[in-house]
């Protein structure tokens, strides 16, 4: 059974940083891109990084580009997100996923709240 387990999430001021794991179990984890994808009240899901099956090769959203840095620990089976300069626009429960063009499996989220 494939899953993902987010944690990390909490309440932060602007201006602050959060890092975020994703625990992976159940497929061969370094096979896979992952990706990270947020959710904010109302909105639909947007689509904010991923990381090839190595960890070599990164994309971000523009939106977060700059503050945000992802990585991988394939011996732990774990992506991070790691948040810096952290806005209030970026509230929203943030879910790992498979994949990085289309999401495979997802995680049950972890809320962030930016808000001073």
């Amino acid at each position: 059974e494939v899953q993902l387990v987010e944690s990390g999430g909490g309440l932060v001021q602007p201006g602050g940083s959060l890092r975020l794991s994703c625990a992976a179990s159940g497929f061969v984890f370094g096979n896979y891109d992952m990706s990270w994808v947020r959710q904010a009240p109302g909105k639909g899901p947007e689509w904010v990084s991923s990381v090839n099956s190595g960890g070599g090769i990164t994309y971000f959203a523009d939106s977060v580009k700059g503050r945000f840095t992802i990585s991988r620990d394939n011996a732990k089976n774990t992506i991070y997100l790691q948040m810096n300069s952290l806005k209030p626009e970026d509230t929203a429960v943030y879910y790992c996923a498979t994949g990085s063009s289309s999401m495979g499996y997802w995680g049950q989220g972890t809320q962030v709240t930016v808000s001073s």
